[in-house]
C-alpha cells in the first residue's frame, strides 16, 4: 500500500514539475514573440507540434498581415499626394511653355505682356515644386537623434521662450506643470524641440487661446507629454490623415509637421498621437517608453 501512494506521489511530483517547466517554456515563448512584434520583426515561427505554437503562430500572422495592411495603405496614400502635388505644379508649366513657344514666334510685341505674365508663372510654380522636394527630402532624411539626459521642465521651458512671441502676438497665453517631479528623458533635444514649436503653432493657426503643456509618469513607467488647447477641432475627415507626409487642411501648410514628429518620436522609440479632438480642446500626447 505504501509503495503504491509512493508511486502516486512520484507521478503527481512528475507531472507537476513538467507543468511548471512547460508554463515557463510557453512564457519565455510569449516574452520573445511580444518583443519581436514590439522591434518591427515577423521573420519568426514556432513549431507546429503543440496547440499552444500554433496559437502563437496565428496570432503572429494576423498582426503581420495587419501591419502589411496598413503599410500598403500608407505607401498608397503618399503616393496620390505625391501624385497630386506634382501634378498640380506641373500641368500648369507644360501648358504656359506650349503657349509661350507660339508666341514667341510671333515677330511683334502683341504677346510682350502675356510672355512676362506666363514666365512668371512658370518661375512661382517651379519655386513652388522645389519647396515641394526640398521638404520631401527633410522627411526622408530625419536624422539619427543624438540622445542625452534632459529634464522635461527644461525642454518645455526653453521651447516657450522660444515661442513667446508667436504666442504674444497671437492674444494667448501657454501654461506648463509637471504632475510627476524631475520628469527625466533621453532624447535628442533639438528634436524634441521641433515637435513641440509645431505643435504650438498648429494650436495657434486653430485659433487657439490657451494652450497646456502636461509631463508626467504613469503606471507602466512611461512619460508622456500632453500638449492641449482650446482651439477650432480637427475636422473628423482629417483625423486619420493628418499624420500621412503632405497632408495639409491650411491653404499654405507644408503638410510635413506632424508626419516628421511622428518619424521622430518613432527614432526616440515613443509615439505621437491625437488623443482628443472636440468642441472644447484639442490633445496631443508624446509617448516615451
Amino acid at each position: 500500500m505504501l509503495e503504491i501512494i509512493a508511486s502516486v506521489v512520484a507521478l503527481a511530483a512528475v507531472a507537476t514539475a513538467t507543468a511548471i517547466i512547460v508554463r515557463e517554456r510557453d512564457r519565455r515563448k510569449v516574452a520573445y514573440m511580444l518583443d519581436a512584434l514590439e522591434d518591427g520583426e515577423y521573420n519568426f515561427r514556432f513549431d507546429e507540434g503543440t496547440r499552444f505554437n500554433r496559437t502563437l503562430n496565428r496570432i503572429k500572422w494576423i498582426v503581420d498581415r495587419r501591419h502589411q495592411q496598413n503599410e500598403t495603405e500608407s505607401w498608397s496614400k503618399l503616393i496620390r499626394v505625391l501624385t497630386h502635388e506634382i501634378m498640380n505644379t506641373v500641368s500648369p508649366i507644360a501648358s504656359l511653355s506650349d503657349t509661350l513657344s507660339r508666341y514667341m514666334q510671333d515677330s511683334t510685341d502683341h504677346h510682350r505682356d502675356d510672355i512676362a505674365a506666363g514666365l512668371e508663372v512658370i518661375g512661382s510654380s517651379s519655386r513652388q515644386l522645389i519647396e515641394f522636394v526640398q521638404n520631401y527630402r527633410e522627411l526622408a532624411g530625419v536624422a539619427r537623434p543624438i540622445k542625452r539626459p534632459l529634464l522635461v521642465h527644461d525642454l518645455v521651458c526653453h521651447v516657450m521662450e522660444l515661442t513667446r512671441q508667436m504666442v504674444d502676438e497671437a492674444g494667448a497665453t501657454c501654461t506648463f506643470s509637471e504632475r510627476t517631479a524631475d520628469t527625466l528623458i533621453y532624447a535628442d533635444e533639438g528634436q524634441l524641440s521641433r515637435i513641440l514649436i509645431n505643435l504650438i503653432r498648429n494650436a495657434i493657426q486653430a485659433d487657439a487661446t490657451r494652450i497646456d503643456i502636461t509631463a508626467e509618469i504613469d503606471a507602466l513607467s512611461q512619460t508622456l507629454i500632453r500638449v492641449r488647447n482650446n482651439g477650432k477641432a480637427i475636422p473628423r475627415e482629417s483625423q486619420e490623415q493628418i499624420f500621412i507626409p503632405f497632408y495639409t487642411t491650411k491653404s499654405q501648410g507644408s503638410g510635413i509637421g506632424l508626419s516628421l514628429s511622428r518619424q521622430i518620436m518613432q527614432a526616440h522609440n515613443g509615439a505621437i498621437d491625437l488623443a482628443h479632438t472636440g468642441a472644447d480642446s484639442t490633445e496631443f500626447v508624446l509617448t516615451f517608453r
